[in-house]
């Protein structure tokens, strides 16, 4: 391949160093200017994923075709970013826990409950049974289980607004 040829863009098949020789400052430079964190790592897997169609002989214009990558790249790492995001929001207990005064304050609340509505109401809140099982278990009707925590739950609400 001649210089005229590199200075052209055109590459040979098998002329991969060559492109990274000639593209990848400007590269580099162009995704800096454009506020990319991380260019190094973007700059290395844009040429990962140019390499298919070097070998192909399919690279017209390589500066168009590396930009693009880059950018689809780039594009492609926030939207992973954001549902990783939206993932850990979603999934994440300990986000909402609360604190040890609150945990205290929660227990002794639910210490002050007749025997019947603490009984069901740790059944349903903490042990992760769901009406009907608890119904099951305690061999009374699923209504009797939906009024008693009911009941729990207003009388927990009313003494946490004192």
């Amino acid at each position: 391949m001649s210089l005229s040829d590199a200075s052209q863009g055109r590459f040979g098949r098998h002329d991969f160093d060559g492109l990274y020789r000639h593209h990848a400052a400007w590269l580099t430079a162009r995704l800096r200017r454009l506020g990319v964190t991380a260019v190094d790592d973007v700059v290395q897997e844009t040429y990962v994923r140019i390499a298919p169609y070097q070998a192909r002989g399919e690279i017209r214009h390589p500066k168009s075709l590396l930009l693009r990558i880059a950018i689809n790249l780039v594009a492609e790492e926030g939207r992973r970013a954001q549902r990783q995001q939206r993932h850990a929001a979603s999934t994440a207990p300990w986000a909402d826990a609360p604190t040890q005064t609150e945990t205290v304050l929660l227990k002794q609340l639910i210490l002050k409950l007749p025997q019947p509505e603490r009984d069901i109401f740790m059944l349903s809140r903490f042990g992760g049974l769901t009406n009907e099982q608890i119904a099951e278990r305690l061999e009374v009707s699923v209504k009797t289980v939906e009024r008693r925590i009911t009941r729990a739950l207003k009388q927990v609400d009313s003494q946490l607004r004192r």
